[in-house]
């Protein structure tokens, strides 16, 4: 008998899913091209270095501020249509300021204006992106669908800053218009979904339930003691990450190392990062949650350390890339945990409650590094860091034990009753659609109930975030 092919890879066999990576690898892109530009032009319109940095920061706070309303409102409206109105709006938004450059009306408060609004959008198109990808993606694909989320974002802290950069160089006005078409075509491609799309077989299980809100994810999460843990415990491995690029930096440039080689070695993450995304999905199906998190949180432990007792370029550069390499199958295994366990009705508040706690407390991140390593010196920082994690590792030993048996809980009534209403409107769907699921692309694949989760595209590289 001869051996069975492998199956084809999700991007070729499930037309939506495919869409929609390429919408977010496109506005990914674009994001991170843009975010170099923005302080730089800040700089050049006459603006000082707090001026430069406030206009990330507005966008940031923005970002968090709203992003637990914004869940509540994702969850009661279509995904789809809340990405592609959003893409449209960030367009409006980016494409204003070449427009004003070009009439000569550029300035600083336009420059927040647009962060604030950008940021906003953004609040909103992240958990529609998590239930679009939950709709179109079975459970079997979802260790792969999260791997190219992580793909996305590694690329984009790769391949961004550098092109945004030369594109400045060219012309100050070049990565904003790149980052606006991106927007534009992100949309495009974002309305060409028909399978599955928008949650139009699974709009049941949006309807307002008594006690349901703005909080109703987090008090959701509070009460999975495994999954709040988990959610704890990566909270703690992203400030550390936070910190990395800050402490690497201060001393590489205490040690009198160039920019240019200090550079050199900070993009050695960029490529752990990338190679760790395309290997996610092989460790998350191989390896225990339990077993890859306490993994993680043991790496992240030991290599503070030798940096603190050790100092080397060449082995920093080393370990940045090993720390990256593994980081990313973190954050598949943490989303597969949450979102397969997440009721359908609240995957939006869910993922906004998520990325409030996983990315809140990684804020503080670098100003932690920078006030460490003046009171403490380079060494006395890391043996900080390496402390922080082995006392986290150690507190989720226990906890995290309960991990490797997570599972989707039953539905309730209610739910129940909703999937069985989705069911029967897409065995209709699907006896509509045989034809279509030869061709390689899989209406019915695309379109069956299963958990699934993607990053958001604009978030930076950091440790295992879902959102």
């Amino acid at each position: 008998m001869s051996p069975r092919p492998p199956a084809p890879g999700i991007l070729r066999r499930n037309r939506a899913y495919r869409l929609a990576f390429l919408a977010d690898l496109t506005s990914g892109l674009g994001t991170g091209i843009s975010a170099i530009a923005f302080p730089l032009l800040v700089l050049g319109i006459g603006g000082g270095a707090a001026r430069a940095g406030s206009v990330a920061t507005v966008s940031l706070v923005t970002r968090l501020l709203f992003r637990l309303p914004a869940g509540h409102l994702v969850d009661r409206w279509r995904p789809r249509t809340v990405m592609v109105s959003t893409d449209l709006v960030r367009l409006v938004l980016i494409g204003s300021i070449p427009a004003a450059g070009a009439l000569g009306a550029l300035t600083y408060p336009h420059l927040l204006l647009v962060a604030a609004g950008e940021g906003l959008a953004t609040a909103l198109f992240g958990p529609a992106a998590i239930s679009l990808t939950r709709d179109v993606v079975a459970e079997e694909e979802l260790a792969d669908a999260l791997g190219l989320g992580q793909a996305v974002q590694a690329v984009t802290a790769l391949v961004g800053p550098a092109t945004g950069g030369a594109l400045y160089a060219a012309d100050r006005m070049l990565p904003f218009v790149w980052d606006a078409a991106s927007y534009l075509l992100s949309a495009v491609l974002l309305g060409l979904i028909t399978a599955g799309a928008a949650g139009t077989d699974r709009t049941g299980n949006r309807t307002p339930r008594e006690g349901d809100g703005i909080t109703a994810g987090i008090r959701w999460l509070v009460g999975q003691r495994t999954l709040f843990t988990i959610m704890l415990y990566g909270s703690i491995v992203n400030l550390v990450c936070a910190a990395m690029d800050v402490m690497v930096v201060a001393v590489l440039r205490s040690h009198g190392e160039s920019g240019n080689r200090t550079g050199l070695i900070l993009s050695c993450a960029g490529v752990g990062a990338v190679a760790g995304a395309l290997l996610a999905p092989r460790l998350v199906k191989a390896l225990s949650v339990r077993t890859i998190l306490l993994g993680i949180g043991t790496v992240w432990t030991t290599v503070p350390a030798v940096f603190a007792a050790v100092y080397s370029p060449l082995l920093t550069g080393a370990l940045l890339t090993v720390l990256m390499t593994l980081s990313p199958a973190a954050g598949v295994a943490i989303g597969r945990a949450l979102y397969s366990c997440t009721p359908r009705r609240l995957v939006g508040r869910v993922s906004a409650a998520t990325s409030v706690l996983l990315m809140g407390l990684a804020a503080l991140g670098p100003v932690t590094a920078g006030a460490l390593f003046d009171a403490f010196g380079g060494r006395g920082a890391w043996w900080c860091m390496a402390a922080t994690m082995a006392v986290a590792t150690a507190a989720g030993w226990l906890p995290l034990r309960a991990a490797r048996d997570l599972t989707a809980p039953a539905p309730d009534a209610e739910d129940a009753a909703d999937t069985q209403d989705a069911a029967a409107t897409e065995d209709t769907q699907d006896a509509a659609a045989t034809e279509d699921t030869t061709s390689g692309d899989d209406p019915d694949r695309a379109g069956r109930p299963g958990p699934g989760a993607a990053a958001p595209p604009g978030n930076r590289r950091a440790g295992p975030s879902t959102a």
